[in-house]
């Protein structure tokens, strides 16, 4: 059964070898993802060691990874009330654990967690032409709002209304 709990401050290294490798694979599909210093390992240790990142672990091996936030200015600068919403980014799972639910069960326990905290939306970005990811998006339930540019990036947001 896969578990989700809040990354351990000892866990960014294993935390960005999940980023890292799905960033690979990415790459070599030739669809780029997270370019530059955007998985630099300081970044990455500042996260978890901030309590904003989650794995999905399963036995003693942790599988995939989500950063889970209550306030996402750079991609959703237009909220009004940004206390309705959390936030997740960097959904990555490993490749060999792939089509397996845990992105299922990521985005479960964050959609459950928001819940908890008195959220009415669980919202979440992702590059306007990754049709498959948004795909499984769309396919949790999350509606299409709107898509914008933020810096190189041209994305699609989502929502999932949890009421």
């Amino acid at each position: 059964m896969i578990e989700v709990r809040q990354a351990a401050p000892g866990e960014a290294g294993a935390v960005a070898a999940i980023l890292h490798e799905v960033s690979a694979w990415l790459e070599a599909a030739g669809t780029p993802m997270w370019v530059g210093n955007e998985l630099a390992a300081d970044q990455i240790e500042r996260d978890v060691e901030s309590g904003a990142v989650f794995v999905a672990q399963l036995d003693d091996a942790i599988i995939g990874t989500i950063r889970f936030q209550l306030d996402d200015r750079e991609f959703w600068p237009d909220l009004s009330d940004d206390h309705q919403s959390a936030f997740v980014h960097r959904l990555a799972v490993r490749r060999a654990y792939a089509g397996r639910g845990v992105s299922r069960a990521l985005l479960e326990w964050s959609a459950m967690h928001a819940r908890q905290l008195g959220r009415r939306y669980l919202r979440l970005d992702c590059d306007a032409e990754r049709h498959s990811l948004r795909r499984l998006y769309e396919t949790f339930g999350f509606r299409y709002h709107s898509s914008r540019l933020v810096g190189p990036y041209y994305v699609a947001r989502y929502e999932l209304p949890l009421t």
